[in-house]
């Protein structure tokens, strides 16, 4: 996407804003982005990667945030979509100054938009981001690392494409592969063999969370990186990043479900959404199945109660099956039908503000 074209792609997809940042004692430089306000203020983590250039952060950041919109609305939220990316090595990078520097940024937005941990941040660094904003969730002493419930909200997910392909939900006697086990995949093996799956494959880049699985579980299979895709089992689990599904991937699936944590693990939507349903294979949409995370991080906005916050995310099964049936009944990809089911919440809303209120 050149520089030129930036504002047709917001036109085109319906974005409010792109906030582009810099601190240079700190070294911070990021990325905002806020695609709809419509229900909400717009909320989404921060997350920091070496991007190889500007443009892979901007495309990037940009297409999170519309998932962030997708997922709050498919999940009945009263929020928004947006997203922070920051540029750099980790590694390097991380600071007290330098989380507080995002927090000043943060804070300039004025509470349209809200952030919280994403990958390579964490709950610490939200706290520093936290002395400099109030518009920060998923502090420690609050609703804290949402990995655990993000990874509830995907077991419910399997259930439902269970039982969607298989007849039932149960997960006993099945079979699993899972990508990634750092955070969201090392919970979600969890409750697989909590619920009594027959045999758990996983895979991992990151030598101590492949040492943590093997010390803890030992009976979880490490397969390749190369070989997850091809594994023959029940249920597929894409967890690490995004666009793991595409046109090189798809074909070597033999799961006949594929249902996983990765935020917009289809590179490309509408093409790899029709292979994936031209090839029969259940496809969980990920923003609706991962959105135990955000149902976490807005329970902590409106006073947290862990009860509440498990039962809302159970929810995620009826909604997955409403989905996979809008998809079926309509002849469309499992992706367009999450799609539709979003946007029509969406514009009821945009539809009531349309008529002024004085307040």
């Amino acid at each position: 996407m050149g520089e030129l074209q930036v504002f047709e792609y917001m036109r085109e997809h319906q974005y409010e804003q792109v906030v582009y940042f810099y601190d240079k004692p700190t070294g911070l430089k990021g990325i905002t982005v806020i695609h709809n306000t419509t229900l909400g203020p717009a909320l989404g983590g921060t997350r920091i990667w070496d991007y190889a250039t500007e443009e892979e952060a901007l495309v990037d950041c940009l297409r999170l945030a519309r998932g962030m919109t997708y997922k709050s609305a498919a999940a009945g939220l009263n929020l928004g979509g947006g997203k922070t990316v920051l540029i750099g090595d980790a590694g390097q990078l991380k600071s007290e100054a330098y989380f507080r520097a995002l927090g000043r940024f943060v804070q300039s937005l004025n509470g349209r938009y809200i952030t919280a941990e994403d990958v390579n941040t964490s709950t610490r660094d939200m706290s520093y981001v936290a002395m400099e904003t109030d518009h920060v969730v998923g502090l420690e002493g609050k609703s804290g690392n949402p990995s655990p419930i993000t990874a509830l909200g995907v077991f419910n997910a399997v259930k439902a494409g269970l039982q969607h392909k298989f007849g039932s939900p149960e997960v006993e006697n099945h079979t699993f592969a899972v990508q990634g086990a750092g955070q969201t995949g090392y919970y979600l093996i969890g409750y697989l063999l909590e619920a009594g799956a027959r045999k758990v494959y996983f895979t991992e880049i990151n030598p101590r969370h492949i040492e943590r699985m093997q010390q803890e579980h030992p009976e979880v299979e490490f397969v390749k990186p190369e070989d997850i895709f091809g594994l023959e089992v029940d249920v597929l689990s894409p967890c690490a990043l995004g666009g793991a599904l595409n046109d090189r991937t798809i074909p070597q699936i033999k799961a006949p479900v594929v249902c996983g944590s990765a935020n917009n693990v289809l590179l490309d939507e509408e093409r790899d959404g029709k292979a994936l349903k031209d090839r029969g294979i259940v496809f969980c949409p990920d923003f609706v199945a991962n959105a135990g995370g955000i149902i976490n991080v807005y329970h902590e906005l409106h006073g947290y109660v862990r009860e509440r916050v498990v039962a809302e995310t159970g929810k995620i099964y009826d909604r997955m099956l409403e989905i996979l049936a809008i998809a079926d009944a309509q002849g469309i990809s499992s992706q367009e039908a999450a799609k539709v089911f979003a946007k029509q919440r969406i514009e009821a809303v945009r539809q009531l503000h349309s008529t002024y209120i004085p307040r």
